[in-house]
């Protein structure tokens, strides 16, 4: 590989992630997190700064004698280009090695069951191109989208079909920077435990409340995937005999009455009828419209949160029953209403779940609210930072050659 930087960025991968993931770490809490001695430390951290990669930030608070440096990673070595999608928009952003996007948020509008991978590239292309940032700056893209994602093929069965190929080869191929793919739930996870409320508990479900309702899980301090990275279909629990057709294709599921395409529908229902609310003065409304008039007090807007969370709730106390997590965390674009889903959530939770496992799970709202899937994206990058991404910058370089 050409780029010394990014050979150097792949053998010292387990600093780079570390210091990524906090920002600003001692020489001894660097040893910590990696396993390395703290002379084994210093010196890779010392030639880090040689390369231009680390930089020493000032010295640490000490409860007594010398006090320590912090030390950071540099910020604009490269860039981590992410993408998070949801069945109506593709949402984009540069972040760079501290974990700060350095464009702003890019949206591409689409239905995604009819978005067509030519036409994906051709927005990717886009805003590499507008973002103004040279493309061999950015190290790698990290893909988060709704559907059934197996994170190892790099293959989402759901949408953006290729034929003869992978998803990730097809895009990789196309774009020529390394593509990791992922479930926008399990992205929301990994940002909620490296940088949100979820830091530190080793069991945690995280709810993402977008226009689904996915599931991230982390089991004993690790993101949690399943057999082939399909676990967590929380929203396809089958809790209603109300014949409402799924997305899935069964009947009854958890969405079809809780997510927000369903609070959405519920919501154009109603109005239909002439029911009062301030959502009958829109032209048309969405998610988005239902939950800045709930914020602001309409009384049906509420109804609809509140209906869903309860519904929510009836989810989670399966939930609890199975994994007897430490916190379930509310998280996604719905989370902005977390204190309206809590009361009916924990309605629902008290009427349907033993109270020797509810007194041992605390519900916590997401301070990363609609950040969290891209933050997400981006971490998804540096999780593969190592084997992964030189075999990735390897097949690429192969394609170049032929």
């Amino acid at each position: 590989m050409g780029d010394n930087k990014i050979d150097f960025l792949i053998s010292h991968s387990k600093t780079i992630k570390c210091l990524y993931y906090h920002t600003l770490l001692t020489s001894t809490e660097v040893s910590n997190h990696t396993g390395k001695s703290i002379p084994n430390v210093i010196k890779t951290l010392n030639e880090m700064i040689a390369e231009g990669y680390v930089e020493e930030k000032g010295l640490a608070n000490s409860k007594g004698g010398r006090k320590p440096l912090n030390y950071s990673l540099v910020a604009n070595t490269h860039y981590l280009l992410s993408v998070a999608m949801d069945q109506f928009s593709a949402q984009m952003v540069l972040v760079d090695m501290n974990n700060q996007f350095v464009t702003d948020v890019a949206r591409y509008g689409f239905e995604l069951r009819d978005l067509q991978t030519d036409k994906f590239i051709e927005y990717l292309n886009h805003f590499i191109k507008a973002s103004g940032f040279a493309k061999n700056k950015i190290i790698g893209i990290g893909i988060t989208m709704p559907g059934f994602v197996d994170t190892e093929k790099g293959v989402n069965y759901t949408y953006l079909k290729v034929a003869g190929q992978t998803l990730v080869e097809y895009i990789q191929q196309n774009i020529s920077i390394p593509v990791f793919l992922d479930n926008d739930s399990t992205a929301i996870a990994l940002a909620e435990q490296k940088f949100g409320v979820a830091a530190g508990i080793k069991n945690v479900m995280v709810l993402n409340l977008g226009w689904g309702i996915g599931l991230g899980m982390i089991l004993n301090d690790k993101i949690f995937r399943g057999n082939n990275g399909l676990a967590g279909e929380f929203s396809h629990i089958p809790l209603f005999k109300n014949g409402k057709l799924c997305t899935c294709g069964k009947h009854g599921c958890l969405e079809t009455e809780a997510s927000l395409i369903a609070v959405t529908a519920i919501a154009k229902q109603g109005i239909g009828q002439g029911e009062i609310t301030s959502l009958a003065n829109y032209e048309d409304i969405d998610a988005d419209i239902i939950i800045n008039e709930a914020i602001k007090g309409d009384r049906f807007s509420v109804k609809l949160i509140s209906e869903a969370a309860y519904h929510v709730g009836e989810g989670l106390a399966i939930l609890i029953h199975l994994m007897n997590p430490a916190a379930i965390v509310l998280s996604g674009k719905g989370s902005v209403v977390g204190k309206l889903w809590l009361a009916p959530i924990q309605q629902a939770i008290n009427e349907h779940c033993i109270p020797m496992l509810t007194s041992h799970t605390t519900f916590i709202i997401s301070e990363l609210n609609t950040r969290a899937q891209l933050i997400g994206g981006a971490a998804l990058v540096v999780e593969n930072f190592g084997k992964n991404l030189e075999s990735k910058l390897n097949e690429i370089e192969d394609q170049v050659s032929v």
